[in-house]
């Protein structure tokens, strides 16, 4: 079961396609009980079957799918058929990503935090053409690029990497503040858009997907009592791929 756990089906967004939008939209975990709940009582419309995805996976294995994964592909959906394309935060989200822009064949340009050399060859391991420093430019221009750090300075950093028509998408809840930047650098038709939540059609296309090919997921598990330990190494770079609560 997803974040998004129950729409309204009334509403203009839900009757044109954009159900994550919804007036009335309820999430798991916030409006829903659920979370971190032993049990949990869902809206089978709203929950995704995992058959057909190699057997063996445990739970933590599969939970990135459910938030990072999910996110990360509408984001990749909102790039519409972008070629080259930048990642920028090489975490959770990016790092399955990574692994789909490679089953498509579609070149992925990694962008770490300076210095950060660990996550550089992480991605490199993952398949992408380059991995730098976000203060570095990539060697080509990008038709799309997909922020999932909530670095608002990451913005314009992207867009001065954009090709003509390029799109910016912000993956992120929240986001620090977009510092002002010149309207050359958006100039040209490039676009900045945000992400929220997801659609059920998000999530069919994504399983379907990943059940298809085959996409590995990269993960550190903590006992709910060290939740705050998790955070703090996220937030420092120090862990690769997702960090997993696990329930005992």
């Amino acid at each position: 079961m997803p974040w998004l756990g129950w729409t309204c089906g009334a509403c203009r967004f839900c009757l044109n396609g954009r159900e994550n939008l919804c007036v009335s939209a309820r999430f798991t975990g916030y409006q829903i009980n659920g979370g971190y709940a032993q049990y949990a009582i869902a809206d089978a419309r709203y929950c995704f079957s995992l058959e057909g995805i190699p057997s063996g996976r445990s739970p933590v294995e599969l939970a990135p799918f459910l938030c990072a994964g999910l996110i990360g592909y509408r984001a990749l959906r909102l790039a519409g058929d972008a070629q080259r394309i930048g990642l920028y935060g090489f975490g959770a989200a990016a790092h399955i990503i990574a692994q789909v822009l490679k089953h498509q064949r579609r070149p992925f340009y990694a962008f770490t935090r300076p210095g950060d050399r660990p996550s550089r060859q992480f991605a490199l391991e993952l398949g992408a053409a380059w991995a730098g420093g976000s203060d570095e430019p990539p060697p080509t221009a990008l038709d799309a690029a997909l922020i999932f750090a909530p670095v608002g300075a990451l913005v314009p950093l992207a867009l001065r990497h954009l090709e003509k028509g390029g799109c910016v998408v912000c993956a992120g809840i929240h986001m620090s503040d977009i510092p002002a930047f010149p309207y050359s650098t958006l100039w040209e038709e490039r676009m900045i858009r945000s992400v929220a939540n997801l659609t059920r059609e998000d999530g069919a296309e994504f399983f379907d997907f990943i059940q298809k090919h085959p996409v590995q997921t990269a993960v550190t598990a903590f006992p709910l009592e060290q939740a705050n330990d998790a955070l703090a190494r996220l937030r420092s770079g120090a862990l690769q791929g997702a960090a997993v609560l696990a329930m005992s």
